[in-house]
């Protein structure tokens, strides 16, 4: 008998977390129903689960394109700092696959799901997810650690937009269920 998908194991050598734009400059913008030191702290007992069950970590930043110097706070927040074995990404685009190469390190590292946590839901996370699932990977959506930019907006998205691409759950549901 198979296990439904909202019950089913993330297995954490074939699953990937991908925390989005959790970045001094956007997380600092407080915007919709979480506060982004809240989607910080709810992303980094993500991560340190995921580093901890050996499953790979993505985090994904974006640059301006064309700017010689980025602005402050264009780094990675001081909880989720890269550590070895991490993968990042330095975007140019809205979502983090985009000529980034993330699909062919996910590929090699036999990664099949991405969870997705970071800001802001409608943004980065949406444009990672659809493009996640358009690279054949299967995707869940910590719901409670990421915003939108408004209530309204990251609501929609994810009772109607994200279950279109893949499982809204919450983070201790993907707690519960990383192995």
């Amino acid at each position: 008998m198979m296990s439904s998908p909202l019950t089913s194991p993330l297995l954490a050598a074939h699953t990937a977390l991908i925390a989005v734009d959790l970045m001094p400059r956007i997380v600092s913008q407080d915007m919709g129903p979480h506060k982004g030191a809240d989607v910080v702290a709810r992303a980094s007992r993500l991560v340190t689960a995921f580093r901890h069950a050996g499953g790979p970590v993505v985090l994904v930043r974006v640059d301006r394109p064309g700017v010689a110097e980025q602005p402050p706070g264009s780094g990675f927040v001081p909880e989720l700092e890269p550590r070895p074995g991490d993968i990042t990404v330095v975007k140019q685009t809205i979502g983090a696959f985009y000529g980034t190469g993330l699909a062919d390190q996910l590929r090699e590292r036999a990664v099949r799901t991405v969870v997705l946590t970071g800001l802001a839901t409608t943004m980065g996370v949406e444009s990672t997810g659809r493009a996640a699932a358009d690279h054949g990977f299967e995707v869940v959506f910590a719901a409670d650690a990421m915003s939108g930019m408004t209530a309204t907006e990251h609501d929609h998205a994810l009772s109607v937009v994200l279950p279109r691409f893949g499982e809204v759950v919450t983070t201790d549901e993907v707690l519960a269920r990383l192995r």
